[in-house]
């Protein structure tokens, strides 16, 4: 099945205790768009500034990622400037400057539009009304969306909720969307606004998935090493959504792996800055990780 994602695409000056880079290539729809190509070919819908490095849009195209929708208008690029302590699960952000993406309008071109899958990185959520708007019956729809949304457009983003078939959060916004600490009555009460499938992120201590008939629970490939953790929870987005991607018939069994895929493929994502490591990861680094996880988690015959 075909993929589609509409996010940012901007540049990152990041500082985390293991280094510091400037101008690093980051945005949503740049961190599901790489992480996805490992498996799946990707169509892209961003905007970037006259500045943007051509360097990076031939990355992107080596990376096979269909750019026919990236626009390219006057103005300088998405810029996000922030830094991580000892506690990689929180960013702190120094300066972010909207820039090209404040005046961003999805146009999804038109060989875009029967794309079976769609992804809705975390922009705004009319903007993600308005590009489901654009699209023919496309055969999944996901969403992602951010704690600025919640607080500024939460009735717009309800809409949202109501119309996709898996919403991805991670713990925090999952809490504070549905008035709860409690992460299952949350994700259950998200069911009941109409959303088939629920995704909760959790940095390092790994995902839940819930839908009416089960849970599922996976934690975070253990790791030595982990040097950024910038664009983690695109990158499993991107990991889930191309193993989805290769099943005709989407059975609980096949989520499941897919959850998994996207955990491990997260997981080669923060042991370096931005895109960087996943630059040389291939299928069997994923199923060599994949296999060791369940080896990890394995207690059915203790």
């Amino acid at each position: 099945m075909s993929i589609l994602v509409v996010g940012s695409v901007g540049l990152d000056d990041i500082k985390t205790p293991f280094g510091e880079v400037e101008n690093q290539l980051g945005g949503s729809a740049v961190h599901f768009s790489v992480a996805a190509s490992i498996l799946a070919d990707v169509k892209m819908v961003g905007v970037v500034g006259e500045d943007f490095p051509q360097e990076h849009i031939r990355y992107l195209e080596r990376k096979h990622i269909d750019l026919e929708g990236l626009e390219v208008v006057k103005g300088k690029t998405f810029r996000w400037k922030g830094y991580y302590e000892y506690d990689m699960n929180q960013a702190h952000t120094v300066k972010t400057e909207l820039n090209v993406f404040q005046n961003f309008k999805p146009k999804v071109p038109e060989r875009y539009r029967k794309s079976d899958i769609i992804f809705l990185a975390n922009i705004d959520p009319e903007l993600q009304l308005n590009v489901l708007k654009q699209m023919y019956h496309p055969k999944i729809v996901v969403a992602d969306t951010m704690n600025f949304w919640i607080e500024s457009k939460k009735n717009a983003l309800i809409e949202v909720i109501k119309k996709v078939d898996i919403m991805l959060m991670n713990d925090g916004e999952a809490r504070q969307l549905m008035n709860t600490p409690n992460l299952i009555r949350a994700a259950h009460k998200l069911l009941n606004l109409g959303v088939k499938t629920v995704v909760i992120k959790k940095g390092e201590h790994g995902a839940v998935m819930v839908n009416k008939e089960s849970i599922f629970i996976v934690p975070a490939f253990p790791l030595e090493e982990l040097r950024d953790p910038t664009g983690a929870g695109d990158s499993f987005a991107g990991g889930m959504v191309s193993f989805l991607s290769k099943n005709k018939n989407i059975t609980d069994a096949v989520f499941r792996k897919a959850v998994v895929y996207g955990t491990i493929i997260a997981s080669f994502t923060v042991q370096d800055f931005g895109t960087t490591a996943l630059d040389s990861v291939s299928y069997a680094d994923i199923k060599n990780r994949y296999k060791k996880l369940s080896q990890f988690t394995s207690f059915k015959n203790i």
